[in-house]
């Protein structure tokens, strides 16, 4: 069994289904008066933040407060990071501390699997981001978006995304979520066909995302299948069009 999650490349497609699975669950739980299960009761979870972040550090506490577990928040700012503690000094002070699980967000692409594989502590890590490296929990969000939209919330249960061709437009090259996302849905989920369009820098951006939403309109009037397109990967704002061929998410 997985001890981290460090890359969405580490996952199989039983492990990533499983997961969707159990999200599916889990998001029942919201509509219950009380939103709360005893799962995670006496366990402490460190949300190390070495990133400023609004939605993914407050989605893990909250899902982690959910789960019954103590949370601790660190960020790096109005730490002794500042004085020049290291990550390794960092994590002694939490395994001292006797944390079981460590959700990490970093600048620098590789510090999760740092963490996890150097012995510093002794708990699971997971990662919340690190550099232009990977994201693999905002790509288990996208696909299990993307299976409640084209498979079906009930329907989607036990299955991946086998046959589904999916577009990614926006900076390809430095996203960590692109690259999650690739590796998730086309190594794992067995997407037919990813496609990656990396959009070039002002002062060109406005007139290419007026060509992006041209040819997005012709695919989507001469395809059956579906097609979402998103200039930032990280975003969740974005529109979504109904149509007789399928749906076109654009950006807000």
């Amino acid at each position: 069994m997985m001890r981290h999650l460090i890359s969405a490349a580490d996952l199989t497609r039983d492990d990533a289904v499983l997961i969707l699975d159990t999200a599916e669950e889990m998001a029942r739980v919201a509509d219950r008066p009380i939103r709360k299960l005893p799962t995670l009761r006496g366990r402490t979870v460190c949300n190390l933040f070495f990133e400023d972040s609004t939605r993914t550090r407050i989605s893990f506490e909250a899902a982690e407060k959910r789960l019954s577990a103590d949370v601790i928040n660190f960020a790096a700012k109005g730490s002794s990071v500042s004085k020049g503690e290291s990550l390794k000094d960092t994590a002694q002070t939490l395994e001292a501390m006797g944390v079981d699980a460590v959700v990490i967000r970093h600048g620098a692409s590789g510090a999760p699997y740092r963490l996890a594989t150097s012995g510093w502590i002794d708990a699971p890590v997971i990662n919340a981001g690190d550099g232009t490296h990977q994201h693999p929990t905002q790509a288990l969000l996208d696909a299990f978006t993307m299976r409640r939209r084209l498979v079906g919330r009930d329907a989607g249960l036990g299955q991946d995304l086998a046959g589904k061709r999916i577009t990614l437009v926006g900076d390809v090259l430095h996203s960590r979520v692109a690259r999650s996302n690739v590796d998730l849905l086309h190594m794992t989920m067995a997407c037919s066909g990813i496609f990656a369009i990396r959009s070039p820098s002002s002062p060109y951006r406005r007139e290419y995302s007026r060509s992006v939403g041209k040819k997005a309109a012709f695919i989507r009037s001469r395809c059956t299948r579906s097609i979402m397109t998103a200039s930032d990967f990280g975003s969740t704002r974005s529109r979504s069009y109904e149509t007789s061929q399928g749906q076109v998410s654009t950006p807000s």
